[in-house]
């Protein structure tokens, strides 16, 4: 989707939203958490026409540029996603016996204004509104760069879940990202 516009205000403009785990847990430790995460969003990709054009899971949150459609908007779809991944995770936790993370879980829920057992992800999504080619540069750069600044990786095609690879590479075999060049 090389030649994305970036127009303010219509349905399907081009967001960069962060999920934050509560309480800064590290909870994806595991490949079978990552690939909830993946598994969802090819969902919601094949489902919801959700677009994404750039990602990045880490231990504690992850990044994504992303767009709805006219059909299914933005907003409802990743609430659907948080609602669907926190079913998930849970279940994976459980198996896992993970059960001090599933406490925090739990806890976070109680003081949450929503009715729920768990709550995984914090309220806000930290939404901006990509406005422009640059814009996007830089934030897509400062997003590969994440795990080689942790000290994960040395480069950042080196962080199996980022579209880095699908960037430098053209690789989309862990999630189909719409490339913007």
């Amino acid at each position: 989707m090389s030649d994305w516009k970036f127009i303010p205000g219509t349905e399907n403009e081009l967001g960069f939203l962060t999920f934050n785990v509560v309480e800064k847990v590290n909870l994806f430790t595991k490949p079978t958490l990552f690939q909830i995460i993946i598994d969802n969003l090819t969902h919601y990709q094949e489902n919801k026409n959700l677009i994404i054009a750039g990602y990045i899971i880490m231990p504690n949150h992850m990044h994504i540029f992303c767009a709805g459609s006219e059909k299914y908007k933005l907003k409802e779809t990743i609430h659907l996603f948080k609602h669907s991944t926190t079913s998930e995770i849970i279940k994976e936790l459980q198996s896992l016996m993970r059960y001090k993370d599933i406490a925090i879980f739990q806890k976070t829920a109680k003081y949450s204004n929503k009715k729920t057992d768990y709550k995984i992800w914090s309220e806000s999504d930290h939404p901006n509104i990509v406005t422009s080619k640059q814009m996007f540069d830089r934030l897509l750069s400062h997003m590969h760069d994440n795990p080689v600044r942790k000290g994960y990786v040395s480069k950042p095609q080196h962080w199996l879940y980022s579209s880095a690879r699908n960037y430098l590479f053209d690789d989309h075999s862990i999630l189909k990202v719409e490339c913007i060049k």
